[in-house]
């Protein structure tokens, strides 16, 4: 496949930006985007039974921290400032569950690629007791000492095509990049959303980890190495 790589949106306020990639896939082939949101929580449609969920939501938007709630599954997620998103979307034949893992390994393939641009080596591996723990997150370090760096997820639809009288099947492949963040703070404020909805889930700090302490190419400013990992990423998707 060779992917479109649409401009960089910078910051998109919209945490279910790449949604929209969906059609354009259907319609022009495969679409990848690099891309920020604005600072948020994102959680899946099933936090929503929490019957505290509505007040919880109202009272972290009051915060600076609004709720947003994604199509795909998974847990919860922060976005803001220093988190780099890939999306990929693109065609396939045939069922979702046949082709859910290739989707999860392209994206990982993609991302590892360019962390090795950087410095950084990382591999898929579930980390217990990070947020949004999944067996394709990235992670560094192997064992209890790993952490993770990246985490995944998928949606799929079916997408009707140019001609309007066909459909096909569109996944849409995400990838949210922890490259220069405050892991205390992210993991802190994930667990006092879990806490004001009820839940009883717990995140621990130490085991997520900032790509910008792990890199060797040097931070001389606070956008600096968030460039430099988003300009490997396009040349990896560049050369797919």
């Amino acid at each position: 496949m060779r992917f479109q790589l649409l401009p960089s949106t910078g910051l998109c306020q919209d945490a279910r930006f790449d949604e929209c990639l969906v059609g354009l896939a259907a319609q022009h082939g495969p679409t990848a985007c690099l891309w920020e949101s604005g600072q948020g929580l994102v959680v899946p449609r099933t936090y929503q039974r929490h019957a505290s969920f509505a007040a919880s939501c109202t009272s972290f938007a009051g915060l600076g921290w609004p709720v947003t709630v994604r199509q795909s599954g998974g847990g919860i997620v922060p976005q803001g400032p220093g988190i780099i998103n890939l999306s990929l979307a693109y065609a396939v034949d045939g069922k979702p569950l046949d082709h859910s893992d290739d989707a999860y390994l392209l994206i990982c393939r993609v991302i590892a690629a360019a962390l090795r641009e950087v410095g950084i080596d990382s591999h898929p591996q579930a980390v217990e007791g990070s947020f949004c723990d999944g067996r394709y997150n990235l992670a560094v370090g192997c064992g209890p000492s790993a952490r993770k760096v990246a985490g995944t997820a998928q949606l799929w639809r079916r997408q009707a095509v140019a001609s309007g009288t066909d459909t096909i099947q569109i996944v849409l492949v995400h990838g949210l990049i922890l490259a220069e963040v405050d892991v205390a703070a992210l993991t802190q404020c994930a667990n006092r959303f879990e806490q004001a909805i009820g839940s009883e889930k717990r995140y621990s700090s130490d085991k997520i980890a900032s790509l910008h302490t792990l890199a060797t190419v040097p931070a001389t400013d606070d956008r600096h190495f968030v460039a430099a990992v988003s300009a490997a990423l396009e040349r990896q998707i560049q050369s797919l």
